[in-house]
């Protein structure tokens, strides 16, 4: 995730990279060895790595958003190579560049990013009105406007509340279906004022409509399901020996890389009850790297968007 600053001339967005140097410092033990950046973003984390690789390092590049891959092809290195695709197809790309069990290191990067949010023509902002689209790959797959022109009043409350851990999600859904009938949503801003009238409590510093939206947009792009395959896949394209590095930004992503990790550094998740086994037996493929890791106050204070942010790592033991 990156923290914004906006050129309203150019229409860029600048950023600073979370937890770049702790990140990167976990994630790169061999300069020689071969990473994948799962989720580039606008290039932060990649290009600390690239600093610290030597000349046989290598390191690939993966994102689903057209403008991450436009913003890569300013690196101009030959150690560096970039693949338009999901996280969650991290090991069919690692297979494709006949990396596959063999990379040193993987980062993943969770969630949407600031550019994404502060450019109202992606559609992700409740604070600045633009098309209700919010999809990371706006090339695929259904705008957060079309699915909400047809999805039930129960399916946008599973949403709300499931992804969003909103409290008043049915009392939201209800409003969301009672205005659609009138005509449908297609602006941020729209949907984001009915949101707002409809909410009965609004938190303090926070807007009402921050956890509806956030459901929203988890579940236009998949994300618990693209985490959960792109984790899984790093395991298997990982060599032994290599890390494993995630920063999340909420709760639900945080609990399942927090299990992932868990479960297979326990390893004995696959195993049936009472098996009897020694200590040494039991197929523990993770170890993990010290405790979760979280931003500093001067980075919380110089990025708020920071705060919320957790990074987790873990070794391949097989």
């Amino acid at each position: 995730m990156t923290t914004p600053a906006s050129d309203a001339n150019l229409g860029i967005y600048r950023h600073a990279s979370v937890l770049l140097e702790g990140a990167v410092d976990t994630l790169v033990h061999d300069s020689e060895g071969v990473y994948v950046d799962g989720t580039f973003g606008r290039g932060g984390h990649s290009r600390l790595i690239l600093e610290r690789l030597g000349d046989a390092g290598r390191l690939l590049a993966i994102d689903r958003d057209p403008q991450a891959i436009a913003e890569a092809a300013n690196i101009k290195d030959p150690r560096f190579a970039i693949e338009q695709a999901e996280f969650a197809r991290l090991d069919e790309v690692a297979s494709r560049h006949h990396l596959h069990g063999r990379l040193s290191g993987v980062l993943l990067d969770v969630g949407v990013s600031s550019p994404q949010l502060d450019d109202p023509e992606r559609g992700f902002s409740f604070l600045r009105d633009g098309p209700l689209d919010m999809r990371m790959d706006p090339t695929q797959g259904q705008s957060a406007a079309e699915w909400l022109a047809t999805a039930s009043e129960s399916d946008i409350a599973f949403v709300f509340k499931s992804y969003g851990e909103e409290r008043y999600a049915r009392r939201l859904a209800r409003a969301v279906v009672a205005r659609r009938k009138e005509r449908a949503f297609e602006r941020t801003g729209d949907l984001a004022e009915v949101i707002k009238t409809a909410h009965p409590a609004w938190e303090k510093g926070k807007h009402p409509a921050t956890r509806a939206f956030q459901g929203l947009r988890i579940h236009v792009n998949g994300e618990l399901d693209q985490l959960d395959a792109a984790l899984a896949a790093a395991l298997e394209a990982l060599a032994p020996g290599g890390h494993l590095v995630v920063i999340s930004f909420h709760s639900l992503e945080d609990r399942r890389v927090k299990r992932f990790i868990r479960d297979h550094v326990r390893g004995d998740t696959q195993l049936p009850r009472g098996m009897p086994l020694r200590d040494d037996q039991i197929p523990r493929r993770l170890e993990a790297l010290g405790k979760a890791c979280r931003p500093s106050a001067q980075e919380v204070d110089d990025n708020p968007r920071a705060r919320s942010a957790v990074m987790r790592a873990a070794r391949k033991r097989y």
